[in-house]
């Protein structure tokens, strides 16, 4: 399933790095970035979280909460979360039900690893009424999103 822009975002519950259950319901009435990454610990994946967590004062200035996803298990994150001293929750998709929904589930570099049911590195960026405004799915896991997009569609957002 790929969603698109103009698309309700479809509502998941994941354990964040503390193991605690987060729902994107939980955040209606907010804007929302939903950063899905490959893997906790790499190099682009690391680059990528700890951009968010530099810029967090003007994704708050947004009124907006910055969520990043991936297939990592709750305990790994925890580990990734604290040695980077993130700022927003991490959430861990490890039955891949939310990569699934957003169509970001994939194979991780085909022909070298081949590893299945990982998600490729996208941004969702959702409004306050739950619709999706902004989307990007990234084919090379090397790649990081457009982050001013994601803040310029943030701004247009009333």
């Amino acid at each position: 399933m790929s969603l698109k822009v103009g698309d309700i975002a479809p509502d998941f519950t994941l354990f964040n790095q503390d193991a605690q259950p987060v729902s994107l319901n939980q955040f209606k009435g907010k804007k929302v970035v939903l950063s899905f990454f490959p893997f906790a610990n790499t190099s682009v994946c690391t680059k990528e979280m700890c951009t968010f967590r530099d810029e967090m004062k003007e994704y708050e200035s947004l009124d907006a909460q910055v969520l990043g996803i991936s297939v990592d298990s709750p305990f790994a994150l925890k580990l990734f979360h604290e040695k980077n001293n993130y700022n927003f929750p991490l959430l861990s998709d490890f039955n891949k039900e939310v990569c699934t929904k957003y169509g970001t589930l994939t194979v991780f570099v085909p022909g070298k690893f081949d590893f299945q049911g990982v998600s490729k590195r996208a941004a969702f960026v959702i409004d306050r009424d739950g619709v999706i405004q902004y989307e990007e799915v990234l084919d090379n896991p090397g790649n990081e999103p457009n982050y001013n997009a994601i803040k310029e569609t943030l701004s247009k957002i009333k």
